[in-house]
């Protein structure tokens, strides 16, 4: 959305253009897709969401197919993977058995905080995530603690004055240092073993989140025949971001090459010519013209044109 600004002098009169949405000094992740999203709608995306990309199959006429790990198939010409830093994979204690109680009491992230509600919740962990979520569920559940191995926390300051000043309230149990060594129950978490100054004690809890933090995997995308240098995918910068195999592209963090940047910017700009090349591999022979899609329009991959509404198409008179 714009709006024209007029300043007169003595010699001419100046038109200057301002956008309301050109200028941004900071933005949120949340409210930047929000706004991608916006920008793309006059195109008409489709969207797979809560699948993952599972297996790559190249056709004999070089097109693929892609299997998601539900089961999903999706025929395309090209491919560009835009994995980010790869599957985020949380950081699980050494407990024996943990992963026969995941999703039977313990989890590693909070997707839903009702689920708690009046319930007693244990939260290992010392750093944000850990401090953040014992101050929101301690309003939520019945009973919450917070376990650490030291007696200092790596968060925020005023967040461990908050879960100091919830400790002290008694809305929050604050056990430290100490460590759970075993989850006991027959099927679902009802207690834990703690390990406090070298002394062994059982606390009883329905739900134990263990928070130490996040490890970047590549997950399936390792499996698909591509060059992997330093757990990002390879790819030819001088030209277009392709891997080593055609008609597979790879931008953002995701990919590596000589002076990579991990910034949203490069991202941007190695989508901009990703995109130029798999034109001319969807169109064979057929001459690419740069314009500015918002004003002109573009044509879709399915034949069709897509053009903004003519509502934000302005001309000075």
């Amino acid at each position: 959305m714009s709006y024209f600004r007029c300043f007169a002098t003595s010699r001419r009169t100046t038109f200057r253009i301002v956008s309301k949405k050109a200028y941004f000094p900071e933005v949120l992740a949340g409210d930047l897709i929000d706004n991608l999203q916006e920008q793309i709608k006059q195109f008409e995306p489709g969207y797979t969401l809560g699948e993952r990309a599972e297996t790559i199959e190249k056709q004999e006429d070089g097109s693929f197919i892609v299997t998601s790990n539900k089961g999903t198939k999706f025929h395309a010409p090209v491919i560009a993977i835009a994995g980010g830093l790869g599957s985020f994979e949380p950081r699980k204690p050494l407990i024996e058995d943990i992963e026969f109680y995941e999703d039977k009491g313990v989890k590693y992230f909070i997707k839903n905080p009702e689920k708690f509600r009046d319930k007693r919740v244990v939260i290992a962990g010392g750093g944000d995530s850990a401090l953040d979520w014992s101050i929101f569920l301690a309003n939520v559940a019945s009973e919450v603690t917070l376990i650490h191995r030291r007696n200092e926390f790596r968060g925020a300051l005023d967040s461990v004055e908050k879960v100091q000043e919830l400790k002290t309230s008694g809305k929050i149990k604050l056990i430290t240092p100490a460590e759970v060594i075993g989850i006991n129950g027959a099927e679902h978490v009802e207690s834990l073993d703690i390990e406090e100054n070298g002394a062994h004690r059982k606390i009883e809890t329905d739900f134990f989140i263990p928070l130490f933090g996040l490890t970047p995997k590549l997950g399936p995308i390792a499996d698909w025949g591509l060059e992997i240098e330093k757990n990002a995918i390879k790819v030819n910068n001088a030209l277009d971001y392709q891997t080593n195999i055609p008609g597979i592209f790879a931008i953002g963090d995701v990919n590596t090459y000589p002076g990579k940047l991990k910034l949203i910017l490069c991202g941007f700009h190695e989508a901009t010519l990703m995109c130029q090349a798999a034109y001319a591999i969807i169109n064979p022979g057929k001459k690419y013209v740069l314009k500015y899609t918002t004003v002109s329009g573009v044509d879709g991959f399915d034949g069709t044109r897509k053009e903004a509404p003519k509502a934000v198409v302005k001309a000075i008179v």
